[in-house]
């Protein structure tokens, strides 16, 4: 339980929603100065070949040329900003599948598969992912970037077979080796109680099998 109350915490859930305000302000603001920028042109247009000022007659040849020039330069550059905005607006979007995995489903996957799994769903949660996992990874998996400068090591566990405290305690040696601020541990299988103790105190997450199939299906 504390360690689903940690990944789906409050504060990360809030960020992930600044974060998409922000994208959205600035999604309305372009949006707002394009049509601002429009209405101007269209305006100097209407000034400019209907009302057909006197200065603007009366302006040497040269000068008529380049204002005609930045003219089409201006109309040019609105109707290829108006057409890139609406292709994008209506493009289909090519958004990574939101899945979730059973248990089963999980114990299918090759060790490299399961670290991937593990990482898109800290992705989901708002952390910046680094897949780590091969020869020379030193026990670290995946390395979690959250707010400000504080980093996590992963270690994935794909077991069936119940997960003890030795493999707890090279974990706390891992996260001591990579000075990280913080540890977890992700398994298909059980977590020993004994396992569950010895973590008690220390800045170790432990996340078994039920709880990472309920974590996943949280984020679908």
């Amino acid at each position: 339980m504390v360690a689903r109350n940690y990944l789906l915490g409050d504060n990360q859930k809030i960020a992930t929603q600044n974060k998409s305000s922000s994208r959205k302000r600035g999604f309305i603001s372009g949006w707002l100065i394009i049509i601002a920028l429009t209405c101007l042109y269209l305006v100097w247009l209407v000034y400019r070949w209907l009302n057909q000022p006197i200065w603007t007659q009366s302006l040497p040849s040269p000068l008529t040329e380049l204002l005609d020039l930045m003219e089409m330069a201006a109309a040019m550059t609105l109707i290829l900003v108006w057409v890139g905005l609406l292709w994008r607006q209506l493009k289909p979007r090519n958004r990574s599948k939101i899945y979730s995995l059973d248990l089963d489903q999980l114990l299918e996957l090759n060790p490299k598969e399961f670290e991937h799994y593990v990482a898109s769903l800290f992705r989901r949660k708002g952390y910046k992912v680094v897949v780590r996992g091969g020869s020379g990874d030193h026990g670290v998996d995946l390395e979690l970037f959250g707010d400000g400068s504080k980093r996590a090591v992963v270690q994935c566990k794909r077991y069936r077979d119940t997960v003890g405290e030795d493999i707890v305690r090279d974990l706390f040696g891992t996260l001591l080796h990579e000075r990280a601020a913080r540890a977890f541990l992700v398994t298909t299988a059980d977590i020993s109680d004994a396992a569950r103790k010895w973590s008690i105190g220390k800045p170790i997450t432990l996340i078994d099998g039920d709880t990472l199939v309920a974590i996943g299906n949280s984020l679908v």
